[in-house]
């Protein structure tokens, strides 16, 4: 499955005017990086890819749309794949960006 254009899209403009962001293909997908680290992406799986805070995964998994990212069959902690679609308003993308954004912003530059 190809990565969800539209949320590339959302995702793009959302993140337009943000210092330190740079796109790039990761993952299948489209990665937005702050600083040289992952933040956010559209999702080759589809949904969005989310790097957030490890000691916030499990609260943030009590949203039924947020599901462990599993790599090689081994979960990731602190990545999420979070199924959103293009009915999800931009406050609702906005929110899982801003965890991506706040943990990327916690790392230091690459």
């Amino acid at each position: 499955m190809p990565y969800d254009v539209d949320l590339a899209d959302r995702l793009r403009e959302m993140l337009a005017d943000r210092p330190g962001i740079e796109e790039k293909r990761m993952f299948g997908g489209v990665a937005f990086l702050l600083d040289g680290h992952m933040a956010v992406a559209a999702s080759s799986k589809g949904g969005l890819l989310l790097r957030a805070d490890p000691a916030q995964t499990e609260s943030l998994l009590t949203d039924p749309r947020a599901e462990p990212f599993e790599m090689r069959g081994r979960p990731m902690a602190g990545w999420l794949r979070v199924d959103l679609d293009e009915s999800v308003s931009n406050d609702e993308l906005g929110r899982w960006v801003q965890h991506g954004l706040i943990y990327a912003g916690t790392l230091p530059p690459k």
